[in-house]
C-alpha cells in the first residue's frame, strides 16, 4: 500500500501525558552515563538538559495501522529541542505532537517526516520544544517533492575547539532503557539484534544524543543545566553498549538574543566510526 501523506498530515496532534518524580531524573541521568551528584541525589537535583526528549515521550507510536506506514522500516533520523523554561525534577507533564512537513525522495529512496512536541506543565507553561525526523526507508514514491527541505548544520572543516571522551558501560542500554521508556527489544534482546542483521543489541540513538549532551554540557557550561538553550543532531551509525564516545566541538561565536553558539560532531573511538553529525548547540 502507498503511502497516503495527507492522512498523517490531517490527523489531529498526539497527545501524551507523564508523570515525573526525582527518581526519574536520576534514573534517565544515570541512563545516560552521568554520576555527578547534582544530577543523581536529591537535594538540590538538576534535570539534564537531554531529557526534554523523553519527557511526555509518546514512544514509537508509528505501528498504529492509522499511519499506514512501513513501520518495521522507520529510522530515527534525526532529533533536537530547544528549552524554554528550566526542565522540572517533578510534577505533571504533557505533550502535544505535531505532524510535518513530509518530503518523498523516490520510490526506492524513501520518505522523510518531521514532526514537533511541544513539552508543557499541567498549568500550560511551555518548557520545551522537541524535534525529530523520521526516515520511511519503505515508504517513497507517493508523489510529493523531496525540494524545500531543512539543510544540517554543517561542521567546519578545521581541527575542533574542544574534545570530550566519555565511555559507555557494557550494560548501558539495561538502565537507559529504564529511565527513558524506550522498551525496545532492539536495545537489549541478543536474537532481536540478529533479526534485525546486527551481531548485538545497540546502544539507543537516544542515549547516544544523551551522552553528548553532557559532553556539551561539560565543554560549554560548566554542568549548568540552565545555559543550554538548544541542542540538534543527525543519528549517522549506531552505538554498541561499551564503545567510547568523542564529541568534537568547535566554537562558532555568537548567536541571536546574546547566546552563544557551536557545532560538533561524535565518533566511536574504537571504531573510528561518525555516530552524530551535523551537531548544533546554543548556549550561555
Amino acid at each position: 500500500m502507498t503511502l497516503d501523506p495527507n492522512i498523517i498530515l490531517s490527523m489531529p496532534p498526539l497527545v501524551t501525558r507523564q508523570s515525573i518524580t526525582p527518581k526519574d531524573v536520576m534514573l534517565y541521568a544515570l541512563g545516560v552515563g552521568a554520576t555527578e551528584l547534582p544530577f543523581v541525589y536529591e537535594d538540590g537535583l538538576a534535570t539534564l538538559p537531554t531529557m526534554a526528549v523523553v519527557m511526555a515521550y509518546p514512544g514509537f507510536f508509528w505501528r498504529d495501522p492509522k499511519y499506514g506506514v512501513t513501520w518495521q522500516k522507520i529510522v530515527h533520523a534525526e532529533t533536537g529541542f530547544t528549552l524554554h523554561a528550566p526542565l522540572p525534577v517533578e510534577g505533571e507533564l504533557v505533550g502535544t505532537t505535531h505532524y510535518g512537513p513530509i518530503f518523498d525522495k523516490g520510490a526506492d529512496k524513501g520518505a522523510i517526516l518531521y514532526h514537533t512536541r511541544e513539552v508543557r506543565t499541567a498549568a500550560g507553561e511551555l518548557i520545551a520544544t522537541v524535534r525529530n525526523t523520521s526516515f520511511f526507508r519503505g515508504d517513497g514514491g507517493f508523489g510529493g517533492t523531496s525540494e524545500g527541505q531543512p539543510i544540517p548544520h554543517p561542521v567546519p572543516e578545521r581541527a575542533p575547539d574542544l574534545i570530550e571522551t566519555m565511555a559507555t558501560s557494557v550494560d548501558q542500554a539495561k538502565l537507559y532503557r529504564l529511565g527513558s521508556g524506550d522498551m525496545n527489544p532492539l536495545h537489549v534482546d541478543p536474537a532481536t539484534a540478529r533479526t534485525a542483521g546486527l551481531d548485538k543489541p545497540i546502544l539507543h540513538g537516544l542515549c547516544t544524543f544523551g551522552v553528548a549532551g553532557r559532553a556539551l554540557l561539560k565543554a560549554l557550561a560548566a554542568n549548568q543545566p540552565a545555559r543550554i538553550r538548544r541542542m540538534d543532531a543527525r543519528f549517522s551509525s549506531p552505538v554498541f553498549p561499551g564503545d567510547t564516545i568523542e564529541t568534537a566541538i568547535w566554537r562558532e561565536g555568537d548567536g541571536q538574543e546574546g547566546q552563544k553558539q557551536a557545532a560538533f560532531r561524535c565518533r566511536v573511538v574504537e571504531r573510528d566510526k561518525i555516530v552524530l553529525n551535523n551537531g548544533y548547540v546554543k548556549f550561555s
